[in-house]
């Protein structure tokens, strides 16, 4: 399990959430844009959410809830088990984890433009790894629960 967010990081993700709330779409917009130039990362995706853009939505919600959240990870307990059950569904694998944080770090820069420094980036970098792991470590467990069980000798 990676280590907790330091306070300043906290304090920072925080900080942006009423940026989130205003530009939430138009990143997740952009990061999809970003990631889907490479076809086998776009094939993972519901193309029909994407079109009608409750895709990007429901990612500008979940990463809003983060930073206002960032500091209680539990409220996000029933969103994390939700998103790692729908992971699993679509066989999302760590590997792909960094494509998606060398979509949404930049598009982040995209949208919000100088508004935005290198710390609040390397915030919300360090945060995403977070969230990533503890995401990566309840998909292990459900991927290993579908596995069935070997038969004793």
């Amino acid at each position: 399990m990676a280590q907790p967010l330091s306070n300043e990081t906290n304090a920072i993700i925080k900080s942006t959430a009423p940026a989130l709330q205003e530009h939430g779409v138009a990143i997740t917009t952009r990061m999809y844009e970003r990631l889907f130039v490479d076809p086998a990362i776009k094939a993972l995706f519901d193309q029909a959410a994407q079109v009608s853009g409750e895709q990007p939505k429901r990612l500008a919600a979940a990463i809003l809830a983060f930073a206002k959240n960032a500091d209680n990870l539990g409220a996000l307990s029933a969103a994390v088990e939700r998103m790692a059950a729908r992971h699993v569904e679509t066989s999302i694998k760590p590997e792909h984890y960094p494509a998606v944080a060398n979509a949404l770090l930049p598009a982040i820069k995209d949208v919000l433009g100088d508004a935005v420094d290198e710390r609040v980036l390397n915030a919300w970098g360090e945060a995403y790894w977070f969230l990533a792991d503890v995401l990566i470590n309840r998909e292990a467990q459900l991927y290993a629960a579908e596995q069935p069980c070997a038969e004793p000798a």
